[in-house]
């Protein structure tokens, strides 16, 4: 039996084969020019747009931490603003509530001692008063006990007898 014979019994047509192997061949190279590596191309395109995108999520997290990292240190110090604000704010609000307090008092002392000469005033008014009233009272005495004239009785010696008695 030959070869080419065996071939013929299996029914394959060594032309057509050959035929067919050259057409694939030409359609492998044609399919590999045209599809495949315009295909890879875009395939590699693709994934290293791919990878940049990753690269740039990754450095988008970095930046982000350190933006949190940023913020916190920021209100950190706000915060310690704040704190010192609220303090300083206090302390000023204690130092005018002394100073109102002790200008009230001062206030207060300065009304007492007005208080204190009108007091000492209305005395002294009322001790004219009542001397006015002692002397012109002694006065009646000394005339209904003597009996004599009032246009007699000298002012003087009155005022001199109750400055006596008032010095006892």
């Amino acid at each position: 039996m030959e070869q080419g014979g065996l071939i013929e019994q299996l029914g394959i047509n060594w032309k057509l084969l050959l035929s067919q192997a050259v057409n694939f061949f030409i359609l492998l190279l044609v399919l590999r020019f045209f599809v495949y590596k315009p295909l890879l191309i875009v395939i590699k395109e693709r994934n290293k747009k791919i990878k940049q995108g990753l690269e740039k999520a990754e450095e988008a997290d970095v930046r982000l931490k350190e933006v949190d990292i940023i913020a916190k240190e920021k209100l950190k110090k706000a915060d310690s603003t704040s704190i010192t604000i609220i303090k300083d704010t206090e302390k000023r609000a204690r130092e005018l509530e002394q100073s109102l307090q002790k200008k009230a008092e001062e206030h207060q002392k300065e009304l007492m001692l007005q208080v204190e000469l009108g007091y000492k005033r209305q005395q002294e008014e009322t001790r004219k008063f009542v001397f006015n009233e002692a002397l012109e009272l002694v006065k009646k005495t000394i005339i209904k006990t003597v009996e004599l004239d009032p246009k007699n009785i000298d002012e003087a010696l009155i005022k001199k007898a109750v400055l006596e008695v008032n010095k006892e």
